[in-house]
């Protein structure tokens, strides 16, 4: 301990700046007296008395204390026989497999392995894809992982910070004391390594990072697999392998029907207020309970999908989950990640799909967060002009940087490799695409062909849907993006951005406006109504009611509908039966099922109280019967994204507010008739045309008594007439209730 580099590389652990601890810790071959020796280097600023244990000594050696913040060294003599498998740079710890055993200042015995007698989990492969961003199961190598090496078992710790001086593992293991545990610079890549034996699932602890100005910050684990419950922000060490997965019948079945003509209808929810019990914290429900608890819902209303609000761990349970700081990490809220992957593995289980709110738009600036992770913009931009969203005050992902887009990629993977989701909703879209979203002239930069198109983020969007589309066949991944631009659910190699579906934006803003309308006025207003099917099979479309239309000030559904009380109701009525028969997928957030009054709260659940009222509960049957009628109507699901699925019959009744149009299923002859009235007038008498002769039934009637309607229709079904009538040969002649829509099938 005489030399220079070693003086100088105890002052850089005892100040907190040391890359490689390695180098000065741990075993070191050595020769002494001509043969060579194993010297053994422990820190132990706590400790008293410290000995090295080993097999070739029948008691502890005792170490000696080489400096006074409590470096202890030791030296262990390697047999003769032996020294041939020794190098003079390499450490054989099969053979030497030696212990620390310390007494602090009570006497206290603690006995240990030593951390730094452990060579690198990664390898040379493992490093090269992560710094080309191509590492997508870089979740398997980073974080905290079980392991056991030689027999011991313990903790891998592993973090990208690239421009820290130092970094250490702290926690209850360590009293939180950076020095005990410093991690070791894998050059050049950037990532900090250390194993720590004996390190129990459960453990919580941090990253002390020294960033690149010298200033110390404790974060938590980027890869973290869980987190203490907010406002505590420590990291858990986690078993992500323990649940025991029953699911396989369902995930065969996915893979093997990748296609998207199927019924799709999802029942959007904030698990903190779905269903809440004043006997938990905080009222929320485990997942374990929330999962019998919403198969049992889902089934009863014929719901094919959950769709779940972020549950990637967040510090402000009022952002909902989208300011995202554990992107790993299912929110302890609501329990473990065994408890989640059960609350899966169940809704698998019981026939329904499971999508997640995915956040790569933004992260929040909170100091134990992705923020400035090492002293640098690491994961965002420097410039704010792009890294930072002007209008949610958050920072924007550096989708250009390799290890960012590693990052990002694998992070959708953990969520369909771990916990076996069915679907990613990707949020703000739009945000990502454009680098003048939402920013006035001189507030950001173009890309470098002077365009408004953010040409990484895009890259990164067209590789994610690759990535999750290659690996996980029949996966689906959902864009809310409320741009025109071209192509976001076509294949990226035909130019598109690849995504399964896209949020049809367009036909809720023109719906709901529409809808608000006085009847009276709605004949002014026909256009908004048909517009959506004119460009309605340019994308693959969901048709959204979601969270987003409820909240701010813009009132629940049932509150935007016009007129008195019975009107508001059948007009709800109105609106969902018109959807559910539009051409694309559906989605509903959660009390509009019921038609609640007020707008989404996530400290109060929806009001199930008002089920206790007829009306209300017309609105649930309905949402039941139309989801029961979407699924087995191949009509109304097969063919969502083709214009041979949809045929106008009327569109241009707007003097009485009346549309009616059919939908087909694949064969073409299989086809149901669609008649939709938008004012509260009875439309006696009123002549359709239809596409062939026969007897129609009446399938389905908005105004039925059943869903709080008065029952005027035309049960159970009419004969067609040879009349012509909107150009067919055919028609037949029917009764249209007020704010209602009929469904009829011909036999």
């Amino acid at each position: 301990m005489k030399s220079d580099l070693e003086l100088d590389s105890v002052r850089r652990l005892l100040n907190s700046e040391i890359e490689n601890p390695r180098s000065l810790l741990g075993p070191h071959i050595f020769r002494k007296n001509g043969r060579k020796a194993v010297s053994v280097r422990t820190f132990q600023p706590s400790s008293r008395r410290v000995w090295v244990c080993h097999q070739s000594h029948e008691s502890p050696v005792p170490m000696q204390q080489i400096h006074p913040a409590g470096l202890f060294e030791a030296t262990i003599p390697i047999p003769e026989n032996q020294e041939s498998q020794f190098s003079c740079n390499q450490v054989d710890m099969t053979q030497i497999n030696y212990q620390i055993k310390a007494a602090d200042q009570t006497g206290q015995v603690k006995t240990m392995h030593d951390p730094y007698a452990f060579d690198t989990f990664f390898t040379d492969l493992d490093l090269h894809l992560f710094g080309e961003g191509n590492n997508l199961r870089i979740y398997d190598k980073l974080g905290a992982q079980s392991r056991t090496i030689n027999g011991v078992t313990g903790v891998n710790f592993a973090v990208w910070a690239p421009n820290a001086k130092s970094v250490s593992v702290v926690g209850d293991f360590n009293e939180w004391d950076g020095r005990t545990h410093a991690m070791n610079k894998l050059v050049p890549s950037g990532i900090w390594e250390l194993f720590i034996p004996e390190l129990p699932s459960g453990t919580l602890y941090k990253f002390r990072v020294r960033d690149a100005n010298g200033c110390f910050v404790d974060k938590t684990d980027p890869y973290g697999f869980a987190a203490e419950v907010p406002p505590r922000t420590a990291s858990i060490v986690t078993d992500m392998n323990a649940h025991q997965w029953q699911d396989s019948s369902w995930m065969e079945r996915r893979r093997n029907d990748a296609s998207l003509d199927r019924p799709i209808s999802v029942y959007e929810v904030h698990l903190g207020s779905w269903r809440r019990d004043e006997k938990c914290y905080n009222g929320w429900k485990n997942y374990r309970d929330l999962a019998h608890e919403l198969v049992e819902y889902c089934q009863q209303r014929n719901f094919t999908h959950l769709e779940l609000m972020p549950v990637s761990e967040h510090p402000f349970t009022g952002s909902w989950g989208y300011q995202t700081v554990g992107y790993f990490a299912a929110t302890s809220r609501y329990g473990t990640p065994e408890d989640f992957m059960y609350f899966v593995d169940y809704c698998h289980q019981n026939g329904i799909g499971v999508i997640l709110d995915w956040v790569p738009a933004h992260f929040p600036k909170d100091e134990f967060g992705l923020s400035r992770f090492d002293g640098t913009a690491l994961y965002e931009h420097e410039d704010s002009r792009k890294g930072e969203h002007p209008d949610w005050g958050t920072l924007i992902f550096n989708y250009g940087r390799n290890e960012i887009r590693n990052f990002l990629l694998s992070n959708a993977i953990f969520w369909l490799d771990k916990y076996h989701i069915d679907g990613l909703r990707v949020d703000a879209v739009a945000s990502m695409l454009y680098l003048d979203y939402s920013r006035d002239e001189g507030e950001w930069i173009p890309n470098e062909f002077g365009g408004r198109e953010n040409l990484e983020a895009i890259s990164l969007i067209k590789r994610f849907n690759e990535v999750c589309h290659g690996e996980y066949p029949g996966v689906l991944t959902i864009a809310e993006e409320s741009t025109s631009f071209t192509g976001v659910s076509k294949p990226t190699f035909e130019g598109g951005l690849g995504f399964s579906l896209k949020w049809n934006m367009g036909w809720m803003n023109d719906t709901l406006r529409y809808m608000s309308k006085e009847p009276v006025h709605r004949q002014f207003h026909h256009g908004e109504l048909t517009f959506s099917l004119i460009y309605a099979f340019s994308e693959n479309f969901m048709l959204p009611l979601s969270h987003d239309e409820v909240v701010h000030g813009k009132k629940s559904l049932l509150n935007q509908m016009p007129g008195d009380m019975w009107q508001k109701f059948a007009n709800l009525r109105l609106l969902y039966s018109y959807m559910w028969t539009h051409p694309g997928k559906k989605l509903l957030f959660m009390g509009n099922e019921i038609g609640q009054w007020l707008e989404f709260d996530h400290d109060t659940e929806p009001q199930w109280d008002l089920l206790k009222h007829g009306s209300h509960q017309g609105i649930q049957n309905i949402v039941s019967d139309l989801n029961r009628l979407y699924r087995d109507q191949p009509a109304l699901h097969e063919i969502d994204f083709e214009s041979n699925g949809f045929e106008w019959v009327d569109c241009l009744s707007d003097s009485e507010s009346i549309v009616s149009y059919v939908r087909r299923a694949k064969n073409g002859e299989d086809f149901v008739l669609i008649t939709c009235n938008f004012t509260p007038v009875v439309r006696e008498n009123f002549r359709v045309g239809v596409p062939r002769s026969g007897y129609y039934r009446e399938i389905f009637n908005s105004d039925s008594e059943h869903y709080g309607g008065t029952n005027v229709g035309n049960f159970p079904g009419v004969q067609s007439e040879r009349i012509t009538t909107h150009g067919r040969d055919e028609s037949i002649c029917v009764r249209i209730p007020p704010l209602g829509v009929t469904i009829f099938k011909p036999e």
